[in-house]
């Protein structure tokens, strides 16, 4: 077989080497995927597809045979790291016809190109280097693209540390807001703590090892001594570890140890007010009204949030 070019995490065009004979699970058969008469997937489809593939967060085994048939089915594979991502392609003996990296610093780049292959038919993979591409990974800006494109955006569903980590902490888990990474310095930092130390919800935020000890300080002032929360690391893999305390006790821990792997923080809603304020109802509002909500759907999140009555919100959003 003729060998496939993929751009290399450095931007250069490689050939992926010779047949990939690399071993899989039963449930794929262990046969190497893709098509081997040169026909666009797309085209064979009748449409162009811009489809979002979940990818193990640690665990090889996560990899589900769709996202195999997936991967395998399509003309193009965005990814952050070909390098990474080609191992796991070997893993599922799957020959990519091309690799083209798509990460922060490249996606903004990326979006006419691929564009213009949904145009002609094709189907795209974006994948991430662990989890759901979009998710504190690239993606989002080639999804909006494409949807406003009008082409099919399809979603292979897999695994994701924020929820793994999540439904494992032990902390209610029924309502919470993802933060992801927060800003590193500046009035963004700030201004997102002061949102986290007041929001009731569960809150799940990502950090870095190397930052961890910083962020967990920070959320300390923020939130004080006594809120819980649960440190999340190795996620699916052999060394998997759910640390649960406060964040007092958290601080005094990553203090004593050297954080290893990425972080993901589940940290328990802040307490509700002793008594709820006009003032209270009004931000909790004003923050509904900023991410986008109407003033009816403000009022009703106001409530909820503060279990309060709808009418007293709503009088105090309309005066």
């Amino acid at each position: 077989m003729s060998s496939s070019s993929a751009s290399t995490s450095d931007g250069a065009d490689r050939p992926i080497d010779g047949p990939i004979d690399a071993p899989i699970d039963a449930a794929v058969g262990g046969a190497t995927h893709g098509a081997t008469d040169g026909t666009p997937a797309g085209a064979r489809s009748g449409g162009g597809r811009l489809v979002l593939v979940g990818t193990p967060i640690g665990n090889l085994g996560d990899l589900t045979p769709r996202s195999v048939d997936a991967l395998a089915a399509a003309d193009l594979v965005c990814c952050e790291d070909t390098r990474r991502t080609g191992r796991l392609l070997q893993h599922a003996g799957i020959r990519a016809r091309e690799l083209r990296v798509v990460n922060d610093h490249t996606e903004d780049r990326a979006v006419d190109d691929v564009l213009a292959r949904l145009g002609r038919g094709e189907t795209v993979a974006v994948v991430s280097d662990a989890g759901m591409p979009g998710i504190s990974d690239p993606g989002e800006s080639l999804v909006a693209a494409a949807a406003g494109a009008g082409f099919t955006i399809e979603v292979v569903p897999g695994p994701s540390a924020a929820i793994t980590a999540l439904v494992a902490s032990g902390l209610p888990a029924g309502r919470f807001a993802f933060e992801g990474f927060l800003p590193r310095k500046g009035s963004g930092r700030t201004e997102r703590l002061a949102a986290v130390a007041v929001e009731r919800r569960t809150v799940v935020l990502y950090e870095a090892p190397h930052r961890v000890a910083r962020t967990l300080d920070d959320l300390l002032r923020a939130c004080g001594p006594d809120r819980r929360v649960v440190l999340a690391r190795e996620l699916t893999k052999l060394h998997e570890e759910h640390w649960r305390g406060t964040l007092a006790s958290a601080v005094a821990r990553v203090s004593d140890i050297e954080p290893r792997g990425e972080y993901v923080l589940v940290l328990d809603g802040a307490p509700a007010p002793a008594e709820v304020t006009d003032d209270h109802i009004v931000a909790a509002i004003d923050r509904a009204r900023a991410a986008g909500a109407s003033t009816r759907d403000a009022v009703a999140e106001a409530a909820a949030e503060l279990g309060v009555p709808k009418r007293r919100a709503y009088a105090l959003a309309t005066r």
